[in-house]
């Protein structure tokens, strides 16, 4: 029989010191067995944290003897970095390698948010605790940023929990009610008309054609500094979504849209036909492959962002709009379309998403307008009323 110099009681199972100086944990499962872990511990806490797994199976219903009998943690987890490079590397959306983009900003969250606090922490020894308790602390004051990390955070150790043949964590320990969404920060007032026209004019004319597509087709500013001219139908009147462009680590790199959905054929107001004429005679180069809207100096290469903001700020702040974002000239342009009566499926079709939700951001903005259509309503019945005899 083995000799112990101190026995802790728990609410949960038992911890025991050996005399050799580490620990052993022992419960109690639901078919009234006393289950041991197949290992001991090193410190006190590494046999509570056992426990408190073993609980949070029974209490999920997922407990299972022969999984209790071998002990679910290895004495060879990696650190939650090592597991979270791999992932990071091999993370497949729908078949598909992670956009540069969504890499990028990953990589930011880990390095910055993430692994100064759990990086080198081994993967089976987070617990639910710990996660609380970065949660409460990371990125104060930073709403968006403080969701976004606790959601990467919550989806790699979700993946830890789900490797086959035998999981490197048996539960996740990230599951903070609502921890991973966060209110919109900024509130989109779309352009008027009017706006829209002062921020055209102000523009170069080489920009203005920009202007207009992001905000009369709701495109993204990767689909437009992609676009060449093989993509403008001038016969059909539509443009033609095909690829996007991003700049990561000063690289442009050209690729799908964001989703599926995001292929797409986009029918141009005709009152833009003459301008987008214009534009392809004056601005672009010759030949299918050429940009519309290339880098000034070279045609063959991408406009960069900061190259359209130097243009875009002094002409948003000419129509008094220094709030107004770029793309939230995308967003003027599906409140207009929704404005028009558009169907939900017709503004996913037309915006390239592939779910209804962002759509029908723009559905309920166009609702607002209802209460200025009751007001009119109200002074074409007092100028009814007025002329009767």
């Amino acid at each position: 029989m083995t000799r112990t110099d101190h026995r802790s009681r728990r609410g949960f199972g038992r911890v025991e010191r050996l005399k050799s100086g580490r620990y052993r944990a022992a419960y109690t499962g639901p078919d009234g067995r006393l289950y041991r872990a197949p290992m001991t511990f090193d410190a006190k806490d590494d046999a509570i944290a056992w426990l408190s797994a073993r609980r949070a199976e029974i209490g999920m219903e997922v407990w299972a003897p022969q999984t209790a009998a071998q002990g679910a943690r290895r004495r060879e987890s990696p650190t939650f970095r090592a597991y979270a490079e791999l992932w990071l590397e091999t993370r497949r959306t729908r078949g598909r390698e992670l956009r540069p983009t969504t890499g990028q900003q990953y990589r930011m969250l880990l390095d910055r948010f993430i692994y100064p606090t759990f990086g080198e922490e081994r993967i089976d020894r987070i617990t639910h605790e710990d996660v609380n308790a970065w949660y409460d602390q990371v990125a104060p004051g930073r709403d968006t940023v403080r969701a976004q990390a606790y959601s990467l955070l919550r989806t790699i150790l979700a993946g830890a929990a789900s490797v086959r043949p035998t999981p490197l964590i048996p539960y996740n320990p990230a599951h903070i009610r609502g921890a991973g969404n966060a209110k919109r920060a900024h509130h989109v007032e779309p352009a008027t008309l009017t706006e829209l026209e002062t921020i055209v004019t102000e523009l170069p004319d080489r920009y203005q054609l920009m202007a207009l597509l992001a905000a009369w087709c709701a495109l993204r500013f990767g689909e437009l500094a992609e676009l060449r001219r093989a993509d403008v139908d001038l016969r059909t009147g539509r443009v033609k979504v095909r690829r996007g462009v991003v700049r990561v680590g000063g690289q442009f790199i050209v690729g799908p849209p964001k989703s599926d959905a995001g292929v797409r054929d986009v029918a141009i107001p005709p009152h833009l036909l003459a301008t987008v004429k214009e534009h392809l005679s004056a601005h672009t180069a010759p030949g299918k492959d050429a940009l519309l809207f290339p880098a000034a100096a070279d045609s063959n290469r991408h406009m960069a962002p900061s190259t359209l903001y130097k243009v875009y700020y002094p002409a948003r702040r000419a129509a008094g709009r220094p709030d107004l974002r770029w793309h939230d000239l995308r967003h003027t342009g599906a409140v207009l379309a929704a404005q028009t009566g558009a169907t939900l499926a017709e503004l996913m079709g037309r915006l390239g998403h592939s779910t209804p939700g962002a759509a029908m951001r723009y559905q309920h903005a166009a609702a607002d307008r209802d209460a200025e259509i009751a007001r009119r309503l109200s002074e074409l019945h007092g100028r009814t009323l007025s002329d009767e005899p």
